[in-house]
């Protein structure tokens, strides 16, 4: 039976008499799991704010009527064709509705769904913005905002006002920061909007819209639904889009097919809207892991080196220890010990410099006009990662003090007694 009292005392002997290749060795585990600790936390958190940048402000599902050419050419619908080859120059897209019909009955449709989160209408409008002798063309949306607050991450980008202030204002608008800008103006003032048409409307500036991204905060802004059809001259059932939120993002896909064939209008699915930016995302998470991974076997094999010049160093003490009667297995188990303790001791003072290092990360500032939701760098504290940190050490220190122990098992005690 193995006597783990004698061989854990004898492990820490040689940990102790050789101090310095054991604190090498331990370091080596330490700044290998600390600095993955660091880089891992501190990418995927930079990762998932641009994730969220992107993706918070797309539907899980957008419908709406797309502006497309006719599939079918009325020379193919005249049978004194039929069986020849047409060709058609210069097609023009067919005359249709932006409006999406029956949106009423779709929404109520949409939210008795036990996979929908929620599904907001809105109407997008061309307009022109007015101040004095600027006028500048733009968009305006018409949204349910509080719908709108409760699915998505809106009322994060309101710098100035509030959602409420927009609810409870008929004739109020989130004027984009990039317009504001322009235009000099702030809350509480008023600004004039023209339709295509020409038709002028003033609203009030109840808040101010940033969503980090130039080319929407120089041309968008948002108004109440019924405001922006009063605008339009529309009936309170003209909605030209509709967004959907959905539980489970992984069934964005299939819903959206489904949505298109039963209701015959465009459904875009969050995927195919941002497939460069997960694109994008994808490659920066590969580049992260295997950097982190890397590091990780570095260690490992610096780990392995001690060990194995220790073994070289202890050749007379394993001799001695075979000559008193341990076996190559016992010997084997004294240095895979030695390895597993610098293994536990490294890995965890890893982690411990690992999370300090990314609590400083976390509280370094960091302030730009285009992230005004992100006051400091962001960091991931999940506690996945140390798992793996510590396992990772774990095997690494495992493998590593392995293959020299399993060279000192072998060895032949009489050969190195009589120094041949």
């Amino acid at each position: 039976m193995t006597n783990w009292k004698v061989i854990l005392g004898i492990a820490k002997t040689h940990l102790l008499t050789k101090m310095k290749s054991t604190v090498t060795a331990s370091l080596g585990v330490t700044f290998g799991i600390g600095a993955y600790i660091t880089l891992v936390s501190f990418m995927t958190g930079l990762n998932g704010m641009l994730d969220d940048l992107v993706l918070n402000q797309t539907p899980h599902i957008h419908m709406y009527n797309e502006i497309e050419p006719s599939s079918e050419q009325p020379i193919s619908l005249y049978k004194k064709f039929d069986g020849g080859l047409n060709v058609v120059h210069s097609i023009k897209p067919k005359q249709g509705q932006l409006k999406i019909h029956n949106a009423l009955p779709i929404l109520h449709y949409l939210k008795d769904q036990e996979n929908v989160k929620g599904a907001t209408p809105q109407l997008r409008s061309q307009i022109f913005y007015l101040s004095g002798s600027i006028e500048l063309g733009g968009n305006l949306v018409g949204i349910d905002i509080m719908e709108e607050v409760r699915l998505s991450n809106i009322q994060d980008n309101i710098i100035e006002g509030s959602p409420e202030a927009l609810k409870n204002t008929d004739n109020g608008i989130l004027l984009g920061s990039g317009l504001a800008k322009k235009m000099s103006l702030s809350v509480g003032n008023r600004i004039q909007i023209s339709t295509v048409k020409g038709i002028v409307f003033p609203l009030k500036i109840v808040g101010i819209y940033q969503s980090g991204i130039a080319e929407i905060d120089n041309v968008q802004s948002f108004a109440n639904l019924k405001t922006v059809q009063r605008i339009q001259g529309e009936a309170e059932n003209y909605i030209t889009d509709i967004n959907i939120k959905l539980y489970d993002i992984a069934e964005a896909v299939p819903m959206a097919r489904q949505l298109e064939k039963q209701f015959k209008i465009k459904a875009t699915d969050i995927n195919e809207a941002n497939a460069q930016f997960e694109t994008g995302s994808n490659i920066r998470n590969i580049i992260t892991y295997a950097v982190s991974i890397t590091l990780l076997i570095v260690a490992g094999f610096g780990i392995y080196n001690i060990l194995n010049m220790l073994i070289y160093e202890k050749m007379k003490d394993i001799a001695i220890l075979k000559a008193t009667g341990f076996s190559g297995k016992d010997v084997q188990l004294i240095f895979m010990s030695q390895a597993m303790i610098i293994g536990v001791a490294g890995g965890i003072i890893g982690l411990i410099i690992g999370f300090f290092l990314s609590r400083v990360i976390d509280n370094i500032p960091f302030e730009t006009e285009a992230l005004p939701t992100i006051s400091t760098f962001p960091v991931n504290y999940n506690p996945g990662y140390y798992v793996i940190g510590i396992v990772f050490a774990l095997i690494s220190t495992f493998i590593a003090g392995y293959l020299p122990s399993n060279k000192a098992r072998k060895i032949d005690p009489v050969r190195i007694i009589r120094g041949t």
